[in-house]
């Protein structure tokens, strides 16, 4: 079967595609407790009907995919919990059904708003790590330590029927160059959009230069779309502009809200005379070659109706 690009026709439609918020921030809204390595995929486990409800607020703000609860969703994670690979593999095809059970049931509400998607979140290695790695990409594993990790999650999103896969988060090159051979060899029909945490705005949180990163993905078939996400607001605008000229691919980008946190206090903060929203930036991400548009940590359906008003007109 050949490659499915399903944000290609969405793209040529459309000025921008919408992509969601943030999960674990709406879950916690819900009453959720994610102090838990785990963290959102502890609900997979717990409340699965409230991952739902986060999926259709999405929908109904405007979201044009649901990302998967499965970044933190890892045979590896949930054996530290004596669940067994079997179950693994069907909690992660799990948070397929929910995403795709709040589409059906939004497009009920809505039945002229598709194109909708799916999207199996991938998060990186250094998110089962449950320390902070994903934005250092200090962790060391081979090649094939990185696929043994990776390979289970994404034969179960792609078993589900994922549109895509939502590789994010990814601060390691040597992650990424396994991410793109497993794909390559062993599930060459589904396309990926990759996203980054930064060090700063020329470079991965490994200290690779997206020179590097983009000339890899150039030269990959799966992949839909580069970008960066889970950065600051202020950061966002400089790396996508020095990311478009490193590649034609579509940009993708959901940074964090425009809150800061405070790592002592454990908590979020919002600086009145500084923060600003999401839309407020919209035309500087659409000038770099973004098109790929959403939120991560922080944001919120309003966030991302927000966007979605912006890309009507």
């Amino acid at each position: 079967m050949p490659l499915i690009n399903p944000v290609a026709a969405i793209l040529q439609r459309d000025r921008f595609m919408v992509l969601d918020g943030a999960l674990a921030t709406e879950l916690e809204a819900r009453g959720c407790n994610l102090l838990d390595s785990l963290w959102s995929a502890k609900v997979l486990l717990e409340q699965p009907e409230i991952i739902t409800e986060v999926h259709l607020d999405y929908f109904r703000a405007g979201a044009q995919v649901a990302t998967t609860a499965s970044y933190q969703a890892s045979a590896e994670g949930f054996a530290t919990r004596g669940i067994g690979p079997e179950q693994a593999h069907a909690l992660i095809v799990k948070s397929v059904a929910l995403a795709s059970l709040a589409r059906s049931t939004y497009l009920k509400e809505a039945p002229d708003a598709g194109p909708l998607l799916v999207a199996g979140s991938v998060g990186p290695y250094g998110a089962f790590l449950a320390d902070g790695s994903e934005y250092r990409g200090d962790y060391q594993r081979s090649a094939i330590q990185f696929q043994d990790f990776h390979r289970p999650r994404i034969a179960a999103l792609v078993d589900a029927g994922a549109d895509l896969l939502a590789c994010e988060t990814l601060p390691s090159f040597a992650e990424l160059q396994a991410l793109t051979a497993l794909l390559h060899n062993e599930f060459p029909t589904i396309g990926a959009w990759f996203s980054f945490t930064l060090r700063d705005e020329q470079h991965i949180s490994d200290g690779t230069p997206l020179a590097g990163v983009a000339n890899w993905l150039n030269a990959c078939p799966q992949a839909l779309s580069v970008g960066i996400n889970c950065v600051p607001l202020e950061t966002a605008s400089a790396a996508l502009r020095h990311l478009s000229e490193l590649t034609p691919l579509p940009l993708v980008v959901y940074p964090n809200s425009g809150e800061e946190y405070d790592a002592q206090r454990k908590e979020w903060h919002r600086d009145g005379h500084s923060c600003h929203s999401l839309d407020a930036y919209l035309d500087e991400w659409l000038n770099a070659g973004a098109r790929l548009i959403g939120g991560c940590c922080r944001t919120s359906p309003a966030d991302i109706t927000s966007l979605a008003v912006r890309a009507k007109y």
